[in-house]
């Protein structure tokens, strides 16, 4: 009966995506990035709802092409050559068998996040498309936080079931951290009082959830997060004291064995966990350096990649860091494309946020652009720790802001003489 009811709402929905294309882009990131079909015990479990959805949204922008425009600036040139870059050391992969599966399911996602740059333009199209992503990964905040408090933080905090990106304890963990800015930025927009403290309470539990996870890589990641908060904050005396309080009740609350673990992370040179993530690392780092245009191309980590590039042959990891995760699959070109579409993105807010500082009429795309920030500094800081360099969420992201960005601009170049009405603009 589940597995019924999950085919019948997604494919329910194919009519309204055909009809309204953008609509596509929202029905595939909640499936993507919420998994609803793994909570289906039978034939749903391993159904492609996600190639359902991507399939619809293409047939109706091509019935409606004239709501299809993928802007030309330098987020959309990073947007495509990215991915071409990763197709030419498909070519020279040590693995081919292994990169070419792993190929395909990084193009899907680059494709549509393409396809969504080229629908979401309006800001009622950006605020659903933002609810999407903050609902569907909230949920996880939700319940982890729920499970944390009712397990004592004794055991950890996991994503959807299946293999998804979120599936591991830390990458859910990375997510979650990145989410907390965008609930505050949804509950800064809602009128309703009540609804707005239940995102707020929302985002408390997802804190929770984070510690729950127990991943040392993301509680890094949220304590960077929280420094560059209070370091943007104008009353750092009342902001410090508010989050050391929070924090340490919230630490407070864990069990002796989270702060241990937590703890490891000064003795890392004892810590098997951390021993194989500098193993994995020095591997990519050699291969890198052995390969410096192409790297190994997707997915390297076999042991015949460990005997020829690692310090410990025997200690096989996947890469743990976005860094060398692109580093070594696909060498320092991959690496400066991945890091130029990150500058790209953070340049991009920050000039939203100063149009919003010289006219306040921007105030709201402001606060979605600083919310942003802190978001990728979160990605950025975690990250480091995870293998999500092909995570489709933070992509997803940047597309908000080259959206919200375009708008901005759209606005701008209206007369001064002629009024535009705010529900009008096309910004986020």
């Amino acid at each position: 009966m589940r597995d019924f009811s999950i085919a019948f709402v997604i494919i329910g929905l194919v009519p309204i995506v055909l009809i309204y294309p953008w609509t596509g882009v929202l029905l595939y990131a909640w499936v993507s990035l919420f998994s609803p079909h793994r909570f289906g015990w039978g034939f749903a479990y391993d159904f492609q709802f996600a190639m359902v959805a991507g399939v619809a949204t293409v047939v109706g922008m091509l019935m409606h092409r004239k709501e299809a425009h993928l802007p030309f600036n330098s987020i959309t040139c990073l947007l495509i050559l990215f991915p071409l870059w990763m197709t030419v050391t498909l070519l020279f992969a040590l693995e081919p068998n292994d990169a070419y599966v792993r190929w395909e399911e990084v193009m899907k996602t680059f494709f549509f996040v393409l396809v969504a740059a080229s629908l979401l333009r309006t800001r009622k199209h950006l605020e659903a498309f933002l609810w999407v992503i903050v609902l569907s990964i909230g949920f996880y905040g939700v319940k982890g936080g729920i499970f944390t408090l009712l397990s004592g933080g004794s055991e950890k905090v996991y994503g959807p079931p299946g293999t998804s990106f979120l599936t591991d304890n830390n990458a859910i963990a990375v997510a979650l951290i990145m989410i907390i800015p965008l609930m505050h930025f949804l509950g800064t927009t809602i009128p309703s009082k009540w609804i707005r403290f239940g995102v707020y309470g929302s985002m408390l539990l997802t804190a929770m959830a984070v510690l729950g996870s127990q991943s040392r890589g993301a509680f890094l990641g949220i304590v960077v997060m929280v420094a560059f908060l209070w370091l943007k904050s104008s009353k750092k005396i009342l902001s410090g004291v508010v989050l050391l309080c929070a924090g340490v009740l919230a630490i407070g609350f864990m069990p002796p064995e989270w702060i241990s673990r937590m703890g490891s992370i000064e003795k890392y040179d004892e810590d098997t966990s951390a021993l194989g993530r500098l193993n994995a690392w020095n591997m990519a780092f050699n291969l890198a350096n052995d390969r410096p245009l192409v790297g190994g191309g997707f997915e390297p980590y076999t042991p015949r990649t460990f005997a020829m590039y690692a310090p410990d042959p025997n200690d096989l990891h996947s890469a743990h860091s976005i860094y060398f995760q692109i580093l070594g699959e696909h060498g320092y070109v991959g690496l400066f494309l991945f890091l130029a579409l990150g500058i790209a993105a953070w340049r991009t807010a920050q000039r939203i946020v100063n149009a919003a500082r010289d006219n306040p009429d921007y105030a709201r795309e402001g606060n979605l652009a600083r919310a942003i920030q802190v978001s990728l500094i979160g990605y950025a800081s975690a990250g480091a720790f995870v293998n999500i360099g092909y995570w489709d969420f933070v992509y997803y992201e940047i597309v908000i802001l080259m959206a919200t960005y375009r708008g901005v601009q759209a606005v701008e170049r209206q007369p001064r003489d002629s009024p535009v009405e705010t529900s009008e603009r096309v910004a986020a």
